[in-house]
This record gives C-alpha cells, structure tokens and sequence, in this order.
C-alpha cells in the first residue's frame, strides 16, 4: 500500500506563492512581483509561523525552482515579522548564457590576457626563450 507524500507547511507555503502570485504576475508579463509575509501567513490560516513563511519565500530553493531573484526586502531589521514584503523579478532563463559558451570564454580571455606582453618579447617563443636564458644565467651565478 502506497502512502501519500505529505507536503510540509514550507511547501504548502511556496506553493500558495506560486499560485497566487507568481502565476498571474506571469501570466500579465509583470517584471517584478511582490509577495507580503503577512497576507501568506494569514491566507494559509497559520498561527504563529511567520519565521517558517519568511524562510520558505527567501529560500533559494523557491527563488530556483521558479526563476527568480531576490531584489528587495523590506520591514523590521529582524527579518521575521508580517510586514516583510519580498520582491522577486523574474529571470528569463531562455536568455541565459550557456554554460560551456561562458567556460570557453573565460578561456579564450585568459589565453589574450597576456598577448601584449608576449608581443613586446616577439610572441610567446620568443618570450620563453628569454625566460630559459635569464634562469640559466641566475643558476649559473649561484654555482
């Protein structure tokens, strides 16, 4: 007999984001959305469970599964209160840098970096024969 997976309070309180405010910010093509601690803790009839709701909406796990970045975060220094307010702009992830594009890249700006330098010395050979002869006479003199 299979048992039900039983979704915990946090998830119950990513979900109701999701549905009541993601979804329709999405679907008006908003840029940003805002979500308040309060109005989620009290639509869920929770008592006393304002940390649980403000951990579960600045997780990275909502901000990850629903592609958004944390951009604002107003109320009481103390992060835990009914009048914190989170707001979120979406990431479009369709126009995200490939990952492989980015490494080869970094590489191919790391292999320019030093291509001035090299060309002062009349290219990288050049440059390492110079390196060679200025080693081999400093371990020559030390002998």
């Amino acid at each position: 007999m299979k048992t039900a997976r039983v979704s915990s309070t946090s998830d119950r309180v990513r979900q109701h984001a999701v549905d009541t405010y993601l979804f329709p910010a999405r679907r008006r093509r908003d840029k940003t959305v805002s979500i308040n601690v309060g109005a989620v803790h009290k639509a869920l009839r929770l008592a006393n469970r304002v940390p649980l709701v403000c951990t579960a909406l600045e997780s990275k796990k909502f901000q990850t599964e629903n592609q958004l970045n944390l951009v604002a975060k107003t109320g009481p220094e103390s992060g835990q209160s009914t009048t914190v307010t989170y707001t979120y702009e979406f990431v479009d992830t369709s126009k995200e840098p490939n990952k492989d594009t980015d490494r080869q890249d970094a590489w191919n700006r790391l292999r320019g970096a030093l291509k001035d330098v090299f060309a002062e010395y009349g290219g990288g050979e050049a440059y390492l024969r110079a390196e060679r002869a200025s080693f081999r006479d400093t371990s020559d003199r030390e002998k």
